[in-house]
């Protein structure tokens, strides 16, 4: 394995009992982010330091940038919703899983082709698995992918070209990947891509570079650690905290990483030590850039529909 070859320091001391989901927003050249358990959306430019939030009815578990500046797309715990800027208005799209009470939505991204894919989690410590992955279509149909239950849904991010998926059921200690499908987001070959099982941390939130390869933050790892697209180890970046959460490609070349952490479940001794759990860390790369985040195609006054 390689050694660590650098060190993320922090950009912003946010104290998030459980930050997630980071973007960045080129067009306002800004980072969004979610503390999911605080139930709060979070904005910051690390240029001016200019920061804002908005609270949330519930738990916020994932977001995507829209093509309309002022409106994002929520996952919330229970339902995938609008949220306007410039008035704080949310509408409800749809809920997720209603029959599921113990389940909650966690990790999502947008494919290649506007079209929002995310994942519910396990809140019941007797129930491991069960949980799905979904895909809410420019039409706004909810689509339930043809991939195996998880516990712990993370990882979503997609290749270049947009014909390969990622993901993960975090407990497992892998990432997998698949074949897709670039105009009905078919799914096959689904496949082992890198295995934890060996390595410090579980898997939680992953991006990829310009280049195709797999940027992952490792929970209780310390560590982000860069894929190449054949699974191999190409480096590891240290992160001062037990548990970074999401990667983010942002700045106004797309070449500085960000990455969020968590406060959750560490002790009052391991918070002594770990006075910056919960903020938001960076490091700029000199030889990596990422790219642009995919925006949701979908438009509000589209009809929703279920596919099962």
């Amino acid at each position: 394995m390689s050694e660590a070859i650098a060190t993320a320091s922090l950009q912003f001391d946010g104290q998030n009992l459980l930050g997630e989901g980071i973007q960045w927003c080129q067009r306002k050249q800004r980072l969004l982010w979610t503390d999911i358990l605080g139930a709060t959306l979070w904005s910051h430019n690390p240029v001016t330091g200019a920061t804002c939030s908005w609270r949330m009815p519930e738990r916020l578990a994932t977001f995507a940038l829209t093509d309309d500046d002022d409106r994002l797309l929520l996952g919330l715990a229970s339902q995938l919703a609008w949220f306007n800027f410039s008035d704080c208005a949310i509408t409800s799209i749809c809920t997720v899983e209603a029959d599921l009470p113990h389940t909650r939505l966690n990790d999502g991204r947008c494919d290649r082709f506007g079209r929002f894919v995310f994942g519910t989690k396990s809140d019941a410590p007797d129930i491991a698995r069960g949980c799905s992955f979904y895909r809410l279509n420019i039409d706004l149909t909810l689509e339930k992918l043809a991939l195996p239950e998880v516990g712990i849904s993370n990882s979503i991010c997609f290749s270049p070209d947009g014909h390969t998926m990622y993901y993960c059921d975090s407990p497992s200690k892998t990432i997998r990947c698949c074949d897709y499908d670039t105009d009905g987001g078919t799914i096959s070959n689904d496949r082992l891509f890198v295995s934890l099982l060996e390595e410090p941390g579980v898997p939680d939130g992953s991006i990829i570079d310009s280049a195709g390869y797999l940027w992952n933050a490792q929970w209780g790892g310390s560590r982000v650690v860069r894929y190449t697209p054949d699974g191999s180890i190409d480096r590891v970046i240290h992160v001062p905290v037990t548990q970074p959460s999401c990667v983010a490609f942002g700045a106004e070349s797309l070449d500085t990483l960000y990455i969020t952490s968590a406060r959750e479940s560490l002790s009052a001794a391991a918070l002594s030590i770990e006075l910056a759990a919960g903020g938001v860390f960076q490091l700029h790369l000199s030889d990596v850039r990422g790219l642009p985040e995919a925006r949701f195609g979908g438009k509000r006054h589209s009809l929703f529909t279920t596919i099962l």
